[in-house]
């Protein structure tokens, strides 16, 4: 068992793509027409995901007012998205470079390397690299002989 896909709730579908296949580096999956909307309008079926990964990410154009309203705030203004990376400078390099909009600077946390930045849509993920090796041990005084 695995999780296949997640919904994500887009304004559009060819900039939500580019996003994440340009400035994020996913792969597209699928790109193909679907059913249309409850109200009649056209949708795709549109899915990336990060390279080798299993479960992807569905991005789902909003429809109505409700699904707009919900474009960039899908997780209460909390991070909802953690993207793992072997090689966070590189990463965070790349993603400045493709005017991806960091929330502050990076810091160290115990499970690794973290910023915060916001996706095409507005939503909040953490970009998550390695964490640090622990300090050495300072060397102690052998005990005195008494």
């Amino acid at each position: 068992m695995h999780l296949e896909l997640v919904s994500l709730i887009v304004h559009d579908y060819d900039e939500a793509v580019d996003f994440f296949t340009r400035a994020l580096g996913f792969e597209l999956v699928e790109d193909s027409p679907a059913v249309t909307t409850v109200g009649g309008r056209p949708k795709r079926w549109v899915v990336v995901r990060a390279p080798g990964a299993r479960t992807g990410l569905l991005l789902a154009r909003a429809d109505g007012s409700r699904q707009q309203a919900a474009v960039g705030d899908q997780h209460g203004g909390r991070v909802g998205f953690f993207l793992r990376v072997e090689d966070f400078e590189e990463r965070s390099r790349h993603l400045l470079a493709a005017g991806v909009r960091f929330l502050g600077e990076p810091r160290h946390e115990p499970y690794g390397t973290v910023a915060v930045f916001l996706d095409v849509a507005g939503n909040r993920w953490d970009l998550l690299g390695p964490a640090r090796p622990p300090e050495p041990a300072e060397p102690s005084e052998p005990a005195a002989a008494g």
